[in-house]
């Protein structure tokens, strides 16, 4: 239990988790001069959930291809086929979440 929640997994999420809490503080901290609150961070909190599950979709996707390519060689074409417009419609909804998300209120 206690060598799960230390696994190089974990501290990769944790470490993108905080790394979007201080990238959306730098961000943010210019428009407070015009009167924004720093405690905002509701669009680039959202913008960084939007990049990390797209991300581990993508991972998730090009692992399950390799593995079947590599369990059945024969039909390698036909998953590589597939697995590139499964990313393709990962990315294009990414895009179109950060749209959404980066909109100013």
């Amino acid at each position: 239990m206690i060598r799960s929640l230390f696994s190089t997994r974990m501290l990769a999420a944790v470490a993108a988790v905080a790394v979007t809490f201080l990238a959306a503080d730098m961000a943010n901290a210019q428009e407070a001069a015009a009167g924004r609150s720093l405690i905002d961070l509701t669009s680039a909190f959202s913008v960084g959930l939007v990049v990390i599950g797209a991300a581990y979709g993508i991972s998730k996707l090009a692992s399950a291809a390799y593995e079947g390519m590599s369990r059945q060689p024969e039909v390698a074409g036909s998953i590589q086929t597939a697995m590139i417009i499964a990313a393709a419609l990962i990315e294009g909804f990414t895009f179109y979440a950060l749209f959404i998300c980066s909109q100013k209120a």
